[in-house]
């Protein structure tokens, strides 16, 4: 009995040991609201949509001690519409992220679909609206690169303040491995009140003949009462007219609540010049740490010709105007 007893106790320390050396945890967004858009060709349109300030969804996450300062890590985030309960990113079942990779003192290593270097730059440093796409967002007119498939990504330790992060989208081709390729990468520093970063973002055609190039230098700083924002993009590429963007912006905290503000310009280089400036409002109204409630309004002035539409987190938009009011809840 004592021999039993003993082999069970250690069998139950064993299994104690191994839970606590291995996390998993489910969380999510759930966020839906009321827009309404005008200036567009159907004229003025108002819905109930979802993902309005961050896309709806539920993710699984987890990390696994291996020893030795090392884990295991994998991701996987399913986006969905809060309004009608279907799948998101048409339709694919983890469409937001599926990655597994491994983390140490030597940085983060990981595979699958994620974000890209470029993307984290604009919405973690470059843009008050980065983390709430409400109607204000940079990316009604600028370029945001925001995921890839089959990315090999590795993110270095910060070290005295500066971090890399390095991106390779393998485009799959049997014969050519250029074609369809991505590269992506960041370098950022971050010290007390000051963060700037630089990204870059080259996208080859299905030919492996041409490519998609953009480069971003984004900025912010946090004075005492609010954090201003800065960023300068630069595209070149067949079928993106060479440009450039630029935003400045502010984000000014009021307790839980925030209010957001923004302007975006569009510098088209090309012959037609199809210039587009932006300005964006937004206030946040922070009823508990995981629940707010949101407004806002944008505005898209397009000359010669551009056709830029007013987006949220979700959807690109139908027209130059659009007012945004919703809620959305954290778990």
């Amino acid at each position: 009995m004592k021999k039993t007893s003993f082999a069970a106790a250690g069998y139950l320390l064993c299994s104690a040991t191994a839970l606590a050396q291995t996390t998993v945890s489910i969380y999510g967004i759930v966020d839906a609201g009321l827009v309404h858009e005008s200036g567009g060709p159907a004229g003025g349109v108002t819905s109930v949509s979802s993902g309005v300030a961050s896309g709806s969804r539920i993710g699984f996450k987890g990390k696994d001690d291996l020893g030795g300062g090392w884990s295991a890590v994998f991701g996987i985030e399913n986006g969905f519409n809060t309004d009608t309960g279907t799948a998101g990113q048409g339709g694919l079942l983890f469409g937001r992220q599926a990655y597994v990779g491994l983390t140490g003192r030597y940085g983060a290593f990981t595979l699958g679909r994620q974000y890209t270097p470029y993307y984290k730059t604009l919405r973690d440093t470059g843009d008050p609206f980065g983390a709430v796409s409400l109607a204000g967002r940079a990316g009604n007119l600028m370029v945001t690169n925001t995921r890839t498939d089959n990315l090999v990504e590795y993110v270095s330790p910060v070290v005295g303040g500066f971090r890399v992060d390095l991106g390779y989208g393998a485009g799959e081709a049997a014969d050519d491995s250029s074609k369809n390729r991505t590269l992506s990468a960041s370098l950022g520093y971050a010290q007390g009140p000051v963060a700037v970063q630089a990204a870059f973002h080259r996208i080859e055609n299905p030919a492996g003949t041409d490519f998609v190039r953009n480069t971003l230098l984004a900025a912010n700083y946090k004075f005492s009462m609010l954090t201003a924002f800065l960023s300068y993009a630069i595209n070149k590429g067949p079928g993106l007219a060479d440009s450039r963007d630029m935003l400045a912006g502010v984000s000014v905290p009021f307790g839980r609540n925030r209010l957001l503000l923004s302007h975006v310009r569009h510098d088209d280089r090309a012959a037609a010049h199809q210039d587009a400036s932006q300005w964006g409002v937004g206030y946040l109204v922070g009823l508990s740490k995981r629940t707010d409630i949101y407004a806002a309004y944008a505005v898209i002035d397009n000359r010669n010709g551009a056709a830029f539409k007013v987006g949220n987190a979700t959807e690109k938009g139908t027209g130059d105007r659009a007012v945004n009011l919703g809620i959305r809840h954290s778990f």
